[in-house]
């Protein structure tokens, strides 16, 4: 029987998605979206709306919610099972409705009897198999080949969607209807106001990406600065930038692991932005003490990194981890904070800027859509639709409070002086 002949109970593939759709959503309140079948046919009333969900082929529905999760969906889409056209953004709100329901959903006799009668498909599923590597967890050589599968990607490819420097982590807004490029700056200013850098000092940024905030520590704040990076493209083009702009006497960027840095050579601050989440939670321990052995007495480190909400409760791997960043782990914030504080570290500041990485991925989403073919030609188009898929779900993480960004800044006091001043009033006062 063909895939679009009728099926026993005399109805069309279309008509018993329909019918499908109806039970699956009958209690979902906002309808401001549109289903669009592969035969043109819409499902919703919705004149304008958010974003359309295009279903690509007959089997399309079977193939979301046989098995229904946040990887299976992610994985659906990737292949191209169906597009989401508008606001990807939106859609993750139904997205989200659909997950939380999916227990009793599936218990429903009648919506599982209406999933049987889905059609199927022997459409052809070639897409990108996520990468698995071999071996324990978070060793060195593991850990270079999880920056290698994502850093990798060709510069071009990140430049079509981040600011001109190139700064691959929170930006920090004053307004939400700032530009990216200036609040961009703004954090990195903001980063080096609370380390209190100081002409002179040495500055090691841990997972330096292209090399943006040792540029511009040096640039403003004359000060010696070191990078590291596990991604030899990324060190190759940061050090292109230095010798464009003329820091290759203050700055260098080297290719190493957090656990290589040479013992002998002491700073007098640190950074680490967005880093930490590539570290493993059994590694927190061994990651804070390398950076309080790096740091002179008296200085600070401040930590910038994604965290998990306390009462997020994980179903199964996420898209995340099987497709953007493998080996990636992100925990509490206090855990993060319990570690440095075992490390002998001093916790003086922490500060929540959740909203600022839900408009930072807001600008990537919509600059990556802005440049789909150029993208796509970059890469592939897979490679397109998981980043813009990956994006999109993580602002929607930051929008609901399931993920957090956490600035924290770490101090190592001599006898219990930190030399900090008593209140942050420089911070904001430039």
């Amino acid at each position: 029987m063909g895939l679009l002949a009728k099926s026993l109970f005399g109805e069309t593939p279309s008509l018993v998605c329909h019918k499908f759709l109806d039970d699956l959503l009958a209690d979902y309140q906002r309808r401001d979206f549109q289903i669009q079948f592969w035969d043109g046919t819409i499902w919703g009333t919705e004149e304008q709306p958010r974003f359309t969900l295009v279903l690509n082929h007959p089997g399309a529905l079977r193939a979301m919610f046989s098995l229904p999760s946040e990887l299976t969906l992610g994985e659906a889409y990737i292949r191209d099972d169906f597009d989401i056209a508008g606001d990807i953004e939106a859609a993750f709100d139904l997205a989200d409705y659909l997950l939380s329901q999916k227990r009793s959903l599936w218990q429903s006799f009648d919506l599982n009897e209406r999933l049987q009668q889905l059609p199927e498909t022997d459409r052809a599923r070639a897409y990108s198999h996520p990468v698995e590597f071999g071996g324990e967890a978070h060793t060195k050589d593991r850990d270079r080949q999880a920056i290698s599968y994502h850093y990798d990607l060709p510069p071009e490819f990140y430049a079509l969607w981040l600011d001109q420097r190139m700064v691959y982590s929170c930006a920090y807004f004053e307004a939400p209807d700032e530009d990216l490029e200036s609040a961009q700056v703004r954090k990195m200013d903001y980063i080096c106001r609370k380390l209190r850098l100081r002409p002179g000092e040495r500055l090691l940024d841990i997972g330096c990406g292209w090399g943006a905030l040792i540029m511009h520590a040096a640039a403003q704040y004359d000060v010696q600065g070191v990078g590291i990076t596990l991604s030899v493209p990324q060190a190759e083009m940061a050090r292109e930038r230095l010798h464009e702009a003329g820091l290759n006497d203050r700055c260098r960027v080297e290719v190493s692991d957090y656990r290589d840095i040479d013992h002998d050579q002491q700073y007098e601050k640190i950074v680490s932005i967005g880093m930490f989440e590539h570290v493993g939670e059994a590694l927190l321990p061994e990651y804070f003490r390398r950076a309080w052995e790096l740091l002179r007495p008296g200085g600070v480190l401040v930590n910038h990194g994604i965290a998990y909400s306390s009462t997020y409760q994980r179903r199964g791997p996420s898209f995340t981890d099987r497709y953007v960043f493998p080996g990636g782990e992100l925990v509490p914030i206090s855990t993060s904070l319990r570690a440095a504080e075992n490390s002998g570290f001093e916790v003086r500041d922490v500060e929540s800027l959740r909203e600022h990485y839900a408009l930072t991925l807001h600008h990537w989403v919509q600059r990556l859509e802005a440049h789909r073919g150029e993208a796509c030609g970059i890469t592939d188009d897979t490679t397109y639709r998981i980043w813009r898929l990956y994006m999109a779900g993580s602002a929607q993480g930051f929008r609901n409070g399931r993920l957090n960004v956490y600035q924290t800044l770490l101090a190592k006091p001599v006898c219990g002086h930190s030399g900090l001043p008593l209140t942050r009033a420089d911070w904001y006062h430039v």
